[in-house]
């Protein structure tokens, strides 16, 4: 049985402390845990959205994978976040930093989203959900 009480998504990056503060503006929340090595931030009762560096990942795996530093030129997660206004989360993003993809527009499946970038390439998605 997965236990899911507490889920926690793990976003590499390669600047932990630039990423911090662009997450935590976006979320309006302070890392619950802030060590060297790793970053949490609570957004509900049970998920967490956790920063680890790069290299963290490669010494946890003993050297058993890439480095996911050493190409961000491809995004590699996207973080699909429900708000009231993409538009507002949107510039609010590109004013912490992240780079614009797309503005606000209607998509196919239904929902009204807009696409950013971090600055690892990651992408993170304001979404309204359809009606």
């Amino acid at each position: 049985m997965i236990d899911t009480t507490k889920i926690n998504f793990i976003v590499y990056v390669e600047d932990q402390n630039k990423s911090k503060d662009l997450y935590t503006a976006l979320f309006d929340k302070a890392p619950t845990l802030d060590v060297d090595g790793m970053t949490e931030i609570q957004l509900n009762d049970t998920t967490f959205i956790g920063l680890l560096p790069g290299n963290g990942i490669v010494e946890i795996l003993e050297g058993n994978i890439d480095n996911p530093n050493q190409n961000t030129a491809y995004p590699r997660c996207e973080i699909y976040l429900y708000v009231d206004s993409p538009e507002t989360y949107y510039e609010k993003a590109l004013e912490l930093g992240a780079r614009g993809i797309s503005e606000a527009k209607q998509r196919t499946w239904g929902d009204y989203t807009s696409y950013v970038s971090d600055f690892d390439g990651n992408i993170i998605a304001f979404a309204k959900a359809r009606p």
